[in-house]
């Protein structure tokens, strides 16, 4: 196995499969940011993710985990790559992203009713 800042990454991968059991046991398998659950069949797409970005930081009772499906979980840690391309400040766990204020239906039932007519 080759190596990496963690050791090898043979017990890399055992010290993450620990903590990821204990996680799993410890919280609901509902995404901490956009809400989505997720069933036993799909739960490979939900990771645990080190609130202080710290994976040797895990203590017993997990509160430096917080459960997150892969697309928030990526869109977490590209804020630290913006941070490093674009000098923003960035804040762990903040969520700066806004959501969409368009709705595509908001005329529907007016169009619905002249069609009707």
């Amino acid at each position: 196995m080759t190596g990496d800042r963690f050791g090898s990454s043979k017990s890399y991968a055992q010290r993450e499969q620990g903590y990821r059991d204990r996680a799993l046991k410890m919280y609901p398998w509902i995404c901490a940011r956009c809400g989505r659950e997720f069933v036993y069949s799909k739960i490979r797409e939900l990771t645990v993710h080190h609130k202080d970005h710290d994976h040797e930081n895990n203590p017993p009772d997990g509160s430096n985990w917080e459960l997150l499906c892969l697309y928030c979980h990526d869109h977490e840690h590209s804020k630290y790559t913006e941070q490093n391309l674009y000098g923003r400040e960035v804040k762990a766990g903040a969520d700066d992203h806004v959501s969409a204020t368009q709705n595509p239906f908001a005329q529907l039932k007016d169009m619905m009713d002249k069609k009707q007519k």
